[in-house]
């Protein structure tokens, strides 16, 4: 068991750092926007990749406005997201484990206050973690429009721990920003195979194997 340097609280992004889901999200975007062709298409998945911590109600205005020329309303936003649930949210549920992610968890329940700070909308977040019996492990569970920064800054103030004694487990370069400008801690889980999003010398792992955060 690898033994880290401690923290007072853990947070967690869930795509990618606790289940092995990006793939099911990339393949909602292909079948959404596979009508405007090969070209958009291409664009999407690029971006998706690269901004896995954003919330897709920010995607959605993304990929419409700056790569169709069509910018979207609210109403249709909310309406491509319903239907963006509709076809990922099972696949999300019965998703694979990212390796040594349960573990971790049951490690450091009781022991560490956890909470998942997820780009994926709060409500749908919170019913993923409820179907796949994660629910005991949090704090709390948050998700989208409001963005992990400021999740981030509300878990601080309510904790009244310093800002680097908190620590951002995540994916994405939006998540290491939103760690950064907070002053929190980061750790970046890279999957094998995958280009690395984070600057040079940002710590990563390929997955959550033996990992220990208890003081």
């Amino acid at each position: 068991m690898t033994k880290s340097k401690s923290y007072d609280t853990i947070v967690f992004d869930f795509d990618g750092v606790l289940a092995e889901s990006v793939s099911v999200k990339t393949d909602a975007f292909v079948r959404l926007y596979e009508e405007y062709g090969p070209d958009v298409v291409k664009k999407v998945v690029e971006h998706h990749l690269a901004h896995g911590g954003i919330s897709r109600f920010e995607k959605f205005r993304v990929y419409h406005g700056e790569f169709l020329g069509q910018p979207l309303t609210d109403d249709e936003v909310t309406n491509r997201s319903r239907r963006f649930s509709e076809l990922v949210e099972d696949g999300v549920i019965n998703s694979d484990w990212v390796a040594g992610a349960r573990e971790v968890l049951d490690r450091h329940l009781g022991q560490v206050p956890m909470y998942v700070v997820s780009g994926t909308p709060d409500e749908e977040i919170k019913r993923i973690i409820i179907r796949r019996g994660m629910e005991n492990y949090f704090v709390a569970v948050h998700g989208s429009p409001q963005d992990k920064r400021a999740y981030l800054q509300a878990i601080l103030k309510q904790s009244g721990i310093a800002p680097g004694r908190l620590l951002m487990i995540g994916d994405a370069l939006d998540d290491y920003t939103s760690a950064c400008e907070v002053g929190a801690a980061f750790l970046g889980r890279v999957a094998p195979g995958k280009a690395i999003p984070f600057p040079p010398g940002v710590q990563t792992v390929t997955d959550l194997t033996g990992l220990d955060f208890r003081t």
